[in-house]
C-alpha cells in the first residue's frame, strides 16, 4: 500500500520530483528516465509506470535553463529507450508469450490483452505506432504482437515511427505549455488530464466491444436456428 501511495505521488507531482533527482544526481537522472520508459513499454508487468505524463513533465522542466536538464540529450533517451522496451517486449512475447500468460494470469491479465487484441484487429500492424499514446495497450502491443509471430522487420518500423511521434509530440507540448502559469500550478491537475485523454481510446473500444458482441451472438444464434431448421 505505502508502494502504491509513493507511486501514486511520484506521478502526480512529476515535474518537483524531475527537478529534484536532476539536482541531486546530475546525469544519473538520464538514466533515471530511460530505465522507467524502457520498464513502461518492454514489461509486460508494469503497465502502471508514468509515460505520457513523465514526457510532458521533462517537456516543461527542461524548458528552465536552471533545472539543469537538457531537453535533446532526454528526449533521445527516451526515444531509445522506447524503442528497446518495445523490441525486448516484442522478444519476450514470441519466445515466452503463452507460457507467461498461463503462468502468470493475475499479472498479465487476460483483460489487457483482449483490449489489445481489438486495437490489432482494427487497426492492425498500425497498432504499435497508436499503442504509443494508450496507456497499458502500449505495454501490451509489443508483447502481443510477438506472441502472434508478427513480422519482425514490419514490427521494427512501426516500433521507430510510433517512439518518434510520441517523443516529438508529447516533449514539446511540455516545453510550450508546462510552464504557462496557470498549467504550472495546477500541474497535478494536468497529469491526471493526460492520462484520462490518453485512456478515452481504449475506454471507447472496450465499451463498442461491449456494445457490438451481443448483437453478434445473436446474429450467430439466429444463423444457427435457420440451419437448424
Amino acid at each position: 500500500m505505502d508502494l502504491l501511495k509513493q507511486l501514486l505521488d511520484f506521478v502526480l507531482h512529476l515535474q518537483e520530483h524531475l527537478h529534484q533527482l536532476t539536482q541531486e544526481y546530475g546525469k544519473w537522472v538520464y538514466g533515471v528516465l530511460f530505465l522507467i520508459i524502457f520498464c513502461e513499454t518492454g514489461l509486460v508487468v508494469t503497465p502502471f509506470l508514468p509515460g505520457d505524463s513523465l514526457l510532458f513533465a521533462v517537456g516543461a522542466l527542461a524548458a528552465d535553463p536552471a533545472s539543469g536538464l537538457n531537453v535533446w540529450i532526454a528526449s533521445w533517451i527516451i526515444f531509445v529507450a522506447a524503442i528497446l522496451g518495445d523490441t525486448a517486449n516484442y522478444s519476450i512475447g514470441k519466445f515466452a508469450g503463452e507460457k507467461l500468460v498461463a503462468k502468470f494470469p493475475a499479472i498479465i491479465k487476460q483483460k489487457h490483452l483482449d483490449t489489445t487484441n481489438e486495437f490489432f484487429e482494427k487497426y492492425g500492424g498500425k497498432t504499435i505506432i497508436l499503442a504509443r499514446f494508450v496507456p497499458i495497450v502500449r505495454t501490451f502491443a509489443p508483447f502481443v504482437a510477438g506472441s502472434g509471430a508478427m513480422n519482425y522487420r514490419k514490427f521494427m518500423a512501426f516500433n521507430v515511427i510510433g517512439a518518434f511521434l510520441w517523443v516529438v509530440i508529447i516533449v514539446p507540448a511540455g516545453w510550450f505549455f508546462g510552464n504557462i502559469p496557470v498549467v504550472k500550478e495546477n500541474f497535478e491537475l494536468v497529469v491526471v488530464g493526460i492520462i484520462v485523454v490518453s485512456v478515452l481510446p481504449m475506454v471507447y473500444e472496450i465499451w463498442k466491444a461491449r456494445r457490438v458482441k451481443p448483437r453478434e451472438d445473436a446474429t450467430r444464434r439466429e444463423a444457427e436456428r435457420g440451419e437448424v431448421e
